[in-house]
């Protein structure tokens, strides 16, 4: 379901910006693949209610996902590995729509290093301490894979509690927070592209298959 109101929310900016005012639950539902049952559901879940004759009222629904979401308060991100991923995602302009801002890289490449840049890319010895500084919990790795353990250790031990992986290694934070009385376990999620590529494939023989054995 948040997936969904991420998606509803990104929905909703489009059509504000061609001035529409009120939305329906059909359209909403066309737009992500959804019933309109399935939208009316996911809102009366979060307390939001529309009218059957004039729908909801784009300004207002906008506000309570953002609301619901956190959209309202910046969420910082820093950056480990600034190679040809790491800068596509520092350079990434719908983030800051999105609330999210990345506000430093990290590399261990002098050539890479840029204090004075939009979003500064400091040695990564200087990690640790800037995310304790700056109070930081989510983190990006998109180091080579040799050095992804040593960073995911690094970050761990500066008090990263989210990270998004981009490596094709499995990382797991299994007890390394030292931190006392820790409430859970720290949250990586990976992004394996090939991996997904490779599942459309799968889909699409699939139903070439299934095409086939319909038509015979």
């Amino acid at each position: 379901m948040i997936l969904r109101m991420v998606r509803y929310l990104r929905v909703l900016r489009k059509l504000k910006t061609l001035g529409i005012v009120n939305v329906f639950s059909n359209n909403l539902g066309d737009a992500l693949g959804v019933t309109p049952a399935v939208v009316r559901k996911d809102f009366s879940q979060i307390n939001i209610t529309g009218n059957k004759r004039g729908g909801y009222n784009i300004d207002v629904l906008m506000q309570k996902l953002e609301d619901q979401l956190g959209k309202r308060d910046s969420k910082r991100v820093i950056v480990a590995g600034c190679g040809r991923i790491g800068q596509a995602l520092m350079a990434y302009r719908e983030f800051p729509k999105e609330g999210i801002n990345i506000i430093a890289g990290f590399d261990n490449s002098e050539a890479k290093i840029d204090r004075e840049a939009h979003i500064p890319i400091l040695p990564m010895e200087e990690m640790e301490e800037f995310v304790k500084k700056n109070e930081i919990e989510v983190a990006i790795i998109s180091v080579p894979e040799p050095a992804a353990n040593d960073v995911f250790d690094q970050m761990l031990q500066a008090g990263i509690r989210g990270v998004l992986n981009f490596t094709p290694v499995e990382l797991k934070c299994q007890g390394k927070c030292d931190r006392p009385n820790c409430p859970k376990n720290c949250t990586v999620h990976t992004v394996n592209i090939g991996l997904e590529l490779e599942n459309l494939f799968y889909l699409i023989n699939m139903n070439e298959m299934e095409q086939v054995q319909d038509d015979a």
